[in-house]
Formats: C-alpha cells, structure tokens, sequence
C-alpha cells in the first residue's frame, strides 16, 4: 500500500511534506533488526530503548518510511547520519526521499496502520479476549479444547505459545505488539480459522497492542495484587482500569462475579461494551452458574446452568475450585460464540495444560505436581486447592529476578499455607540468587513454619524428592509450562518434568533413602 494511502485511511497523522508519498508499504515493525523491503519502522520510545536511535539502522536494512511521534528529534538525530541529511524539512537517506509519518499517539498508530495493511481480521472472525490477574492461560486452552471438541480449527495467541491451527509459534510474551498481532490474524483467517482466544494483559492494552481488535467476547476472570510497580500500575484502581479498556472493543462482556472488583469492573462493562453484558460465578443471579461442586484429587465436577435452561454436567480434569471459575468461564464465552454445550462439556473434560496444577508420574507414594504459580493469590489457590486431597503439602518456590514481586509476602504466604516449604531459585535474571532467596526467606522465617532454603533449583527439587513422605504432594511452584531457566549471563534449559524423571532414575539406582526435613536450614 502506498504511503499516501495508508496515511489516508488512518487518519490522526500527517506527512511530514510531500515526498516519498509512492512508497510502497507492506509491514510495520518497531525492531529494526526486523526491517527489510516495504517496511515502516515505527520510532517507539520504551521504558529502556528509543526507537529513534535506531532508525538509521532500519533503513539501512530496507525500511521506506519512518513513523515518530517526535518528528524533530528524529529530524535533529537524521543529521548525524553518515548517509543521511534534511534539505528544507525533509528526509533523505543515501539519496532517497524518506517520507516520514507524524502521530501523536504512535503506538496506537502502529496498531492502526498494522490493521489496515492487514485488512482488518479481526473483524472476520469471532475474536475471544481474556483479561485478568489468574487464569487467562488455562481458560485460552479451556476454550481451544471445547473448539476442538466442537471440530473447530482455532486459533490461540497467549503466554505459552500462539496457534494457527495445529501449528506451534513460538512466542515472548503474553500479548504481541500490534504488528505481530495483525498478521498473525491475518493468517488465521486466510487459513479457514473462523474462532481465536488470546490472553490480553493489561500492559497489552494500555500499549494498545490489542488496538484495533474488535473482540466477540471480552471476559473478565479476577483481579488481585500484581504487577503493581514503577514501570507497571501505579495503584489497583489503574490496573483495574486498565484490564476494563477490553470491554470497550467487545460485543459482549462476560464478567466473574465472584471477586472483589466485580462491580467495577461491571459498572465499566456496562458503560463500554458495544452488547450485553453477562455475568458468571457461584452466585444466585449469574447468567452463568456452577452449583452441585465437588471437588476431586484429579478433578472437579459440577452441574451448570444457564439462564434457566437445563443443567449440563461438567467434569474438568484438572483439581481445584479456580478450575471451576476458568472452565465455567470458557463455558460461557464458548456458548455466546454458538458452541454447543455438548460440545463445551466434551472440551472440557479433555483438557490438559501444560505447567498448570500438571501431574508428573512417579510411580511413588507422593505426588509431583507442576504449577505457574508465581505470586501470594496464586499461591494460595493452589495451595488450598491441594490440601483438600493431601496428606501433606510441600512447596517448593522461588521469585523471577528483575521483577515487580512482594518477596517478603509470597514467603510469608508459603510459610501460612504449606505444611513444608522449600526456598529456591527461579529466574534470577540479572540478580543474585541468593539474595532473592533471602528476600523470600525473610517473610517466611516469622510464621515459624518448617522450611529450608536451597539456591540450586535442581538440588531444591532432588531434595524434596528424596525427602518425600507417604501421601505427600510437592508443588513446584514458579516455572510451569517454562523450559529453561535465565540466570545472569546465559539461558540454560531446564524442564522440571524431565529434572523429576532423572532424579527418580538416579534414586532407583542409588537406593537413597527418604527421610523427614528440617526446619530453617540454609543450603547455598
């Protein structure tokens, strides 16, 4: 698409004069490593980088057309460059006109301009977004299993990984940048893909990464105390709202009312959705309600109603009462798309997540159970999720380095709520391990429950595992689906799945011997 024309179509922006108006435009990148042929490098200002000092580097791999939204700082930078220079307020780069865009908003300029080069997917399809603090991930899988039941090809864009289909992308965070966003729909669509879930965190809608996309559902699973720090949220009210701007881009709005910022977020959803507004939850008065609960070391069970119809049996093979909430949340999302509640209950009583409350065989007297656990709430819901089964619980956790986590209150949670609790390392990051360890060692510590904290995550698991009691479930908590480990200076990799395995096989060769823990001990 021509520069001109492009320009056109999005409005809220202009050229900077008139030259360059023919250049092609097939793609919108803010990477400039990932520029070539037909690309618009947008000039993104993060919380680290600067767009601007790397647009040089942009055109010299390919890019046509510069985006900014500080026209005279990249004007300013432009005259620095070996091959470039301004001549009466335009751009020129190795001789060649370079139109430059101006916005003042230019990361919703690059969602838009990604959307239109795109031609809009999202608004060819039924597009599911999740938001909330817990559970976006394990309802994504939830609602791909039940479109899968229902001989659907969908299509998935979340924490784990992105689906088109059944093919596997690789990804970096929970919600894409808009010009990855786009495409990716793109795709699905020109693939017979007429259903996608995508997890939509909150940063990914104050970025307006989602912008543009236009939701058939916006659900709402719950809200607590997390990613609240300087280059996050301010304060809970923000993060709320920020969760809330989902329902402003939806037809319906579904809402968990079983949680403390239900009303808000309801009052928000009336005021925003383009639809209805539909309630889920245990309560009297849902839409949508899950009653007859019962809970199994393997699963949980309950009949749900809808709107008065007849009950529809549920069974959901994974333990715990939030597995209630994210099923019966998929539930209801699935059935305003027009899936079948047939075909809803089949989805959801095969369904498997990796790294969420995932069971890795031992072939023992104890149970391993892998969980993304990485902060108190979520700690808590598995912690009393387990203990309804358990002799004994043993947590095994540590904090990722580099990051917004009150330390003190995830020790001081795992010391309330775990029978035995084991301090480790996760992804330490930049940091010292140690030194998080001891953060975390300093909450716990106070609650006098029994612990022992071990820096090595490997040595953490062995010794959980060779200590291990008849009727113990071990939890480890932190890194889930993950399958590596980031320390200071190199991502190794490191599954937990295949780290029980190997320290089982070396256990059955060695004949080791399980005995108690100890309390308060210190292992570097």
């Amino acid at each position: 698409m021509k520069v001109s024309e492009l320009v056109r179509k999005a409005g809220n922006c202009s050229l900077l004069g008139r030259i360059g108006l023919n250049t092609d435009v097939t793609s919108v990148e803010i990477d400039s490593r990932a520029c070539g042929n037909g690309s618009l490098f947008a000039c993104v200002k993060g919380y680290v980088l600067d767009g601007h000092d790397y647009a040089e580097k942009a055109l010299e791999r390919g890019a046509g057309a510069l985006l900014t939204d500080d026209p005279g700082k990249l004007l300013e930078k432009a005259m620095s460059w070996e091959r470039g220079y301004v001549q009466n307020g335009h751009l020129l780069w190795a001789g060649k006109p370079i139109p430059v865009i101006a916005t003042d908003n230019i990361r919703l300029a690059v969602a838009v301009f990604s959307d239109i080069l795109a031609g809009h997917p999202s608004g060819k399809m039924k597009l599911i977004g999740i938001t909330g603090t817990k559970g976006k991930t394990t309802t994504s899988y939830m609602m791909r299993s039940i479109l899968t039941a229902a001989g659907r090809r969908s299509g998935l864009i979340g924490t784990i990984c992105n689906y088109v289909g059944d093919e596997r992308i690789e990804t970096e965070r929970t919600t894409p940048e808009a010009n990855v966003i786009q495409p990716l729909l793109r795709r699905m669509v020109d693939a017979g893909i007429g259903e996608c879930v995508m997890e939509v965190s909150s940063q990914g809608l104050n970025l307006d990464r989602v912008g543009c996309c236009e939701f058939e559902v916006g659900l709402f699973t719950n809200l607590s105390r997390d990613h609240i720090g300087p280059t996050e949220h301010a304060n809970m009210e923000e993060y709320a709202s920020a969760k809330a701007k989902l329902f402003g881009q939806s037809k319906f709005a579904l809402i968990n009312m079983d949680n403390d910022w239900s009303a808000f977020m309801l009052e928000r959803a009336k005021a925003s959705v383009r639809g209805r507004v539909l309630t889920f939850g245990l309560s009297e008065g849902c839409d949508f309600r899950a009653f007859n609960v019962v809970k199994h070391p393997d699963s949980v069970v309950y009949d749900c109603v809808e709107n008065g119809s007849p009950a529809v049996h549920i069974c959901v093979p994974i333990p715990g009462g939030f597995s209630v909430y994210n099923s019966l949340g998929a539930y209801a999302a699935m059935r305003l798309v027009g899936i079948s509640a047939g075909a809803c209950a089949e989805g959801l009583r095969t369904v498997a997540v990796a790294g969420k409350a995932e069971v890795v065989p031992t072939g023992r007297d104890f149970t391993v159970i892998i969980d993304y656990a990485h902060n108190p709430d979520s700690f808590i819901n598995i912690l009393t999720a387990v203990k309804e089964f358990a002799k004994r619980t043993v947590f095994l956790f540590g904090c990722g380095g580099d990051r917004n986590r009150p330390r003190a209150l995830m020790g001081e949670t795992a010391g309330r709520y775990a029978d035995f609790s084991i301090i480790t390392s996760d992804n330490p990051r930049s940091e010292d391990p140690a030194s998080i360890v001891a953060d975390l060692e300093a909450g716990l510590k106070p609650t006098g429950a029994p612990y022992v904290a071990i820096v090595d995550r490997r040595e953490a698991i062995r010794y959980a595992t060779t200590h291990a009691l008849p009727g113990d479930v071990i939890i480890l908590a932190g890194k889930g689906h993950e399958t590596y480990q980031i320390l200071k200076d190199r991502t190794i990799h490191f599954d937990e799945r295949e780290v029980v395995r190997e320290i089982l096989d070396e256990l059955d060769g060695d004949g080791s011997k399980r005995g108690e823990c100890n309390r308060g001990q210190t292992l570097v």
